[in-house]
């Protein structure tokens, strides 16, 4: 994603997706928690000005964000 990507997930736990445009907190949470075994604390939507939906979301601080992001190739 970029350089807010990689600060949000050092600073705050954070990791950013792209996700479906009609997806619910809920589908979301449901999917990270599954995928990648983790629990989630907190999501946040916005969609841009290009019509995409990105999703932050924070994770519980049992979890790393880095650890994660580093299994799906994003490291």
């Amino acid at each position: 994603m970029g350089e807010k990507a990689t600060n949000l997930r050092e600073s705050e736990n954070k990791l950013t997706f792209v996700v479906n445009p009609k997806a619910t907190r809920k589908e979301i949470k449901e999917a990270v928690e599954k995928l990648y075994n983790v629990k989630v604390e907190k999501i946040n939507l916005i969609n841009t000005i290009k019509g995409k939906k990105k999703a932050y979301i924070r994770l519980s601080p049992k979890y790393s964000a880095e650890e994660v992001a580093s299994h799906f190739g994003v490291l």
